[in-house]
């Protein structure tokens, strides 16, 4: 299989970009189909693009390679994050960032999204972003290396939208993690916008995909607005 990141285009002369990470163990392909359920509209034209992570050992599943942003070595509150392996997973996602800045599409007009541990990466790079991005998602996910985030971020990004999103059944990453994420945003002064569906475990509902739907659709209005 390529490791070129799979592309969907809702329209033609995309004027943003949505670059959708996976979770830890799947690839791009695994939400791929979520942009017919969107049911966007096709102008503005949104680009999807949904990367691939590389194969690497991972701690937590007793070393088997598999498609991982990081290495996750304990879902424990108190275990040792990667952060080395955080470090290469950014400059990748900078790197498909300045792919789409290349193409035309400025940094205001792409929007960061993940699941679990795409998630993660997301919130990581998108609060520690040189340039203003136009929102960052994170759904059933946490934000890693939490306590860096203050003296790490980057000022274009104080205002950026962020959407947290989460199940209340979860037994993967359990709300709490979410609700850790969110608090330490709050107290940041980040604008959070937050959502927990009921009996929603470590996955995606339909009543979520139309809370996804409106939100892009709020940021990427007021991006367009705001050039």
């Amino acid at each position: 299989m390529s490791d070129k990141p799979i592309i969907i285009e809702t329209g033609e002369n995309p004027s943003a970009a949505v670059i959708w990470l996976h979770g830890l163990g799947a690839d791009g392909y695994d939400f791929a189909p979520i942009v017919p359920q969107l049911k966007l509209p096709e102008s503005p034209a949104i680009r999807f693009v949904f990367p691939h992570a590389p194969e690497q050992r991972v701690t937590l599943n007793q070393g088997m390679f598999m498609r991982a942003w990081y290495d996750i070595l304990g879902l424990d509150r108190n275990s040792k994050q990667d952060v080395d392996g955080l470090a290469a997973a950014q400059e990748i996602l900078k790197d498909l960032i300045a792919e789409q800045i290349a193409q035309g599409i400025p940094a205001h007009k792409i929007i960061l999204v993940g699941f679990s541990q795409g998630g993660a990466l997301a919130l990581h790079v998108g609060l520690r972003y040189p340039e203003k991005l136009g929102g960052i998602m994170g759904l059933s996910t946490y934000l890693p290396v939490a306590d860096h985030v203050a003296e790490e971020k980057h000022p274009a990004n104080a205002a950026t939208p962020i959407f947290l999103a989460h199940g209340d059944d979860d037994d993967i990453l359990p709300l709490d993690f979410a609700e850790s994420a969110k608090k330490h945003l709050a107290a940041l002064h980040y604008a959070v916008d937050w959502k927990v569906y009921k009996g929603m475990a470590h996955s995606v509902c339909m009543e979520e995909i139309r809370d996804i739907r409106a939100w892009l659709l709020e940021q990427l209005e007021t991006r367009s607005e705001e050039a």
